[in-house]
């Protein structure tokens, strides 16, 4: 290619609509996204602190004691660092590990907090799309497995999604309290864990 007829261009940045590139979705889609996605933030507050309950209600034998104080902080400070898949994971084992613990369907909640966890991924890291006429778009994601999500999102999926994972806040929260201890941060019904 000969360089006299190479096109440059650059972006003219003070003719981009306002709000670029967010700005052909209502403002009530972006602002209920953000709630969706400040919903599963909250979601792993809560299962970093459910790990904390089970962990430090659990009873040991005096053998145990010393590993288990060992193995006490780098349980913890993984409960504030994971990610939702491996805090469910932990909450999990936390939850069943502790013979005090009440609730039956631990397994069953572990599974659909990481199948919430696939859609918070697409909602976190996916490119939003131009809308429809109906306000639904499908966001550009792909996963490790390489399969692209096809599923139209609006306002009313954000705000059903929002609400399955406030039920999933409720009932790990539910899996403490249960035992009748305070859920950690809490100021509720039962007994204080620290």
């Amino acid at each position: 290619m000969n360089h006299a007829e190479v096109k440059r261009a650059i972006i003219d940045r003070a003719n981009l609509p306002p709000m670029f590139p967010t700005h052909r979705h209502s403002p009530q889609f972006w602002e209920q996204l953000g709630r969706t996605i400040a919903t599963f933030g909250f979601l792993e507050e809560v299962l970093g602190k459910a790990i904390f309950a089970f962990t430090a209600t659990r009873q040991y034998s005096p053998e145990e004691i010393d590993a288990a104080c060992q193995a006490w902080l780098p349980q913890l400070e993984r409960a504030l660092t994971d990610q939702l898949w491996n805090l469910a994971e932990s909450y999990g084992k936390a939850a069943r590990d502790n013979p005090a613990t009440t609730t039956e369907n631990i397994d069953e909640l572990v599974e659909d907090i990481k199948k919430a966890a696939v859609i918070r991924n697409v909602l976190c890291h996916g490119s939003w799309r131009m809308p429809d006429e109906n306000g639904a778009s499908i966001p550009l994601f792909i996963n490790r497995q390489k399969e692209k999500f096809d599923t139209a999102i609006d306002l009313a999926y954000l705000k059903q999604i929002q609400g399955h994972v406030v039920e999933l806040v409720c009932s790990v929260i539910d899996t403490v309290t249960h035992m009748g201890w305070q859920f950690p941060g809490g100021a509720g019904l039962g007994k204080p864990i620290m």
